[in-house]
């Protein structure tokens, strides 16, 4: 099993490298690590984006990703999963968040990991703040990111 926690929410920057060394942990079992790494874009709905400042609930974020990692566990046969989030002032091509799972083969994987990224978009507590020409916005979940879930038979709760 992982010896790592299952979520880190920090202002570091994270390898991907490291993080799917501590997912494996000599496990034998593990014939597939899938991940998914978000990064900061420079432009977002037609505007440039300088920077993107990122807040969350201490505690109440952490819970609500375990919560949704303990549901990947149910939905899908996997052995382990890693949810890296930054927060803090973020500028484009840093490195936001890291979603990785491994199981015993690849469908398994690739289905929790989007799972998990789907989830994570539209229901963990964080708030984003972008940084534009025209001053400075928050960035609500989008309509498509509330339809990527339903997929997965979840209704977003803020729908």
């Amino acid at each position: 099993m992982a010896s790592s926690p299952r979520v880190l929410i920090t202002t570091d920057d994270f390898n991907l490298a490291d993080e799917v060394a501590a997912l494996r942990a000599n496990d034998k079992r593990v014939g597939a690590v899938c991940s998914f790494i978000g990064t900061v874009r420079d432009r977002n709905d037609g505007l440039g984006v300088s920077s993107m400042e990122l807040e969350h609930y201490p505690g109440m974020t952490e819970k609500a990703i375990e919560a949704m990692i303990d549901e990947a566990h149910q939905r899908f046969d996997i052995y382990a999963a890693r949810v890296i989030h930054r927060v803090g002032l973020l500028q484009p091509l840093d490195q936001i968040v890291l979603v990785a799972v491994s199981s015993a083969h690849r469908g398994e994987s690739f289905q929790a990991c989007e799972f998990l990224m789907d989830y994570l978009k539209t229901q963990a507590p964080f708030w984003k703040k972008e940084q534009t020409a025209e001053g400075a916005r928050w960035v609500d979940a989008r309509v498509s990111d509330d339809a990527a879930l339903a997929k997965w038979g979840i209704r977003a709760s803020n729908a």
